[in-house]
């Protein structure tokens, strides 16, 4: 996952996915003493260890 190239859309959406995750006290993937779901997510993504996929249709 941390080597595929995401649109800002796709990007925007997993964070957002995995900070709600977060939020309603999903497992952290991270070590990181904040509290922050957010931050979290952002973190998860930039590490590439948040276990979401994108499917895309290609034309």
């Amino acid at each position: 996952m941390s080597n595929e190239k995401y649109t800002r859309y796709e990007r925007a959406r997993i964070i957002g996915a995995r900070s709600l995750q977060i939020a309603m006290e999903a497992p952290i993937l991270v070590e990181d003493d904040s509290t922050d779901a957010l931050y979290l997510a952002t973190v998860e993504f930039e590490k590439g260890v948040i276990p979401i996929s994108v499917k895309r249709n290609l034309r």
